[in-house]
């Protein structure tokens, strides 16, 4: 996806960045793949992953920021499963909206709506809190590049 993103937001892009890469990962995976988790106890689909990211970055880039509620089931994220185009649609538009909250706030200000037992350093500023969602993306990144990983591999072993 092209950056919009106006020169001198770097943790803007390198958080779109990290979220791009997990959308082609998904998209490349297929419907069958991505709704499978890999053979490992409590282990997530890349769907779920994907789909989790999406409401993490809405919660923490617009409802903690911008004080805007975006409604969010957080255990059913990673459940949720559908086609992956439905999938990458909802996730191109959160990346728009996600990049409106982020260019939206002065960096410096406090986030508007912390959640309760949140009160941490980085909850001090909106720059923070999108900090945290680059932290959490690439955490996520990493669970789903090795997720991707264990389930191509055990689809060539089946084929073999």
């Amino acid at each position: 996806m092209p950056f919009s993103v106006p020169k001198g937001h770097l943790l803007l892009d390198f958080s779109l960045l990290k979220f791009d890469e997990m959308t082609r990962i998904v998209a490349a995976l297929g419907d069958e793949l991505a709704a499978r988790p890999p053979a490992l106890p409590g282990a997530n689909t890349p769907y779920g992953i994907l789909n989790h990211c999406l409401g993490m970055m809405r919660r923490w880039s617009s409802t903690v920021n911008r004080g805007i509620g975006v409604p969010r089931d957080r255990d059913a994220e990673f459940t949720q499963t559908g086609p992956v185009a439905e999938l990458l649609a909802r996730a191109a538009a959160v990346r728009e909206e996600f990049m409106t909250d982020a260019l939206s706030v002065d960096p410096a200000a406090a986030p508007v709506q912390v959640p309760e037992g949140r009160e941490v350093f980085w909850t001090s500023t909106t720059n923070g809190v999108l900090l945290h969602v680059f932290e959490e993306l690439c955490q996520h990144l990493g669970q789903l590049e090795i997720t991707r990983d264990l389930l191509i591999a055990n689809a060539e072993s089946v084929q073999a």
